[in-house]
């Protein structure tokens, strides 16, 4: 059965945010003593940390989408509240002020819409359902 286009769409954001966060966590390890030496506001340990923490979760939600399960959309919810929770802190606590929040709040709220409509879709619902219980149509 294909996937419906919000499930889709869905795959793709999470598969964006969790390689950032891969190449995030590997130049936060990789580039260490740079970082240290010019005295980055936020240690790299932190950074890699926190990618990585990101990374488990996407790769998760993949998994979780790819193999047709209902609780991957409950996932899905969670984590993007707790993404955006995270880059806006990571942007006002440890990110010199940038001229492009509107750009950033723009953003932001059209991947929340996104996964929205993606994980509350009527065609999610029903991709869902034929999978876990075919006999109920």
């Amino acid at each position: 059965m294909k996937r419906p286009f919000p499930v889709t769409l869905s795959i793709w954001l999470v598969l964006i945010l969790a390689s950032w966060n891969a190449l995030r966590a590997w130049t936060s390890i990789a580039w260490q003593d740079v970082l240290t030496e010019f005295s980055v506001r936020m240690p790299p340990t932190l950074s890699a940390f926190a990618s990585t923490f990101w990374l488990i979760i996407g790769i998760s939600i993949l998994i979780g989408i790819w193999q047709k399960k209902a609780w991957s959309k409950n996932l899905l919810l969670g984590a993007a509240a707790g993404y955006t929770l995270w880059y806006w802190s990571e942007r006002l606590i440890w990110q010199n002020p940038r001229p492009n929040i509107l750009f950033a709040v723009i953003v932001n709220l059209a991947c929340l819409i996104v996964i929205y409509f993606g994980s509350k879709s009527l065609s999610r619902e029903a991709y869902e359902r034929n999978t876990e219980n075919p006999a109920i149509e």
